[in-house]
C-alpha cells in the first residue's frame, strides 16, 4: 500500500527492502521521477558513465526470471535457506517466504538494471563509487513515492550473461546492480540495523568490535 513521504529522515529510516508487491503497475511519470533522481547522484568528474535499463517487456522479464532462478540456487547454499513450512511463523521463516516469493514472481515485476562504462584507469570496484550513489538515489526516491524496491544479485552468477544476451549489452559495460520495483504489499520500515556504537570507530581500529566471526559481528537480519 502506498506510503509516500517528503521527510528525508523518514525515507532513510524506513526504506526497507521490499520483496512482496501488488499487481498494480507503476505509471511512467512516477518511474521517471525515480530515474531522474538517480541522475542527480555524485559521480567521478561528472562524466555520468552510466545507463539505466528498464526491464518490463515479456522477453526481458523472462530473462530476469531465469537470472533469479539461477541466483536462488546460489543464495540458498550461502545463507542456508530453505522454503519454510506453512506452520513456521518465525521471523526467519517470514523473511524467507518473502525472498522465495520475490524469486518465484521475478518475471512478473518491473526492474531496473544499472550499468557503467568500463574505463582503463580504474578497477570496476573503484568505478562503483560513481554509480552506486545513483542506485541509492533511485532506491530512496522510490521510497519517497511510496514504492518498494529491492536490490538483487540476479545480475551476478550465471544470470549476468542471460541478461546481457536478452538486452544486448556490450562487453565494455559492466553490470553494476539490479533492482526490482513496485507497489509494496504491506508497509515500509523501520529498518533494523546495528547501533552506531557497534560500527563506528574514532581514530583507531577496534578489533573487538570489528570481529565479524563472534558476537557483535553476527550477520544482521535482512530488511
Amino acid at each position: 500500500m502506498p506510503d509516500p513521504t517528503n521527510d528525508v529522515w523518514e525515507v532513510l529510516s524506513t526504506a526497507r527492502s521490499i520483496r512482496r508487491f501488488t499487481d498494480e503497475p507503476i505509471d511512467d511519470a512516477t518511474l521517471d521521477d525515480c530515474l531522474e533522481a538517480a541522475t542527480w547522484a555524485p559521480n567521478g568528474a561528472n562524466a555520468q558513465l552510466w545507463r539505466f535499463i528498464v526491464l518490463d517487456a515479456p522477453e526481458q522479464r523472462r530473462a530476469v526470471a531465469e537470472a533469479a532462478r539461477m541466483a536462488l540456487e546460489k543464495i540458498e547454499s550461502i545463507y542456508g535457506m530453505s522454503r519454510p513450512t506453512d506452520d513456521d511463523q518465525s521471523r526467519a521463516a517470514r523473511n524467507n517466504r518473502a525472498t522465495y516469493e520475490l524469486h518465484d514472481r521475478a518475471g512478473q515485476y518491473t526492474s531496473i538494471l544499472f550499468t557503467a562504462y568500463k574505463t582503463e584507469f580504474a578497477s570496476e570496484y573503484l568505478q562503483g563509487g560513481s554509480i552506486y550513489p545513483a542506485m541509492q538515489n533511485f532506491y530512496l526516491a522510490a521510497r519517497a513515492h511510496g514504492l518498494g524496491a529491492c536490490f538483487t544479485s540476479w545480475a551476478s552468477y550465471g544470470g549476468e550473461q542471460v541478461l546481457r544476451d536478452a538486452i544486448g549489452i556490450p562487453d565494455e559495460w559492466f553490470l553494476a546492480g539490479h533492482a526490482v520495483i513496485g507497489w509494496p504489499r504491506g508497509h515500509h520500515g523501520p529498518v533494523r540495523r546495528r547501533p552506531i556504537t557497534d560500527v563506528v570507530f574514532r581514530n583507531r581500529w577496534d578489533p573487538q568490535r570489528a570481529d565479524i566471526a563472534h558476537g557483535r559481528g553476527a550477520r544482521p537480519k535482512r530488511g
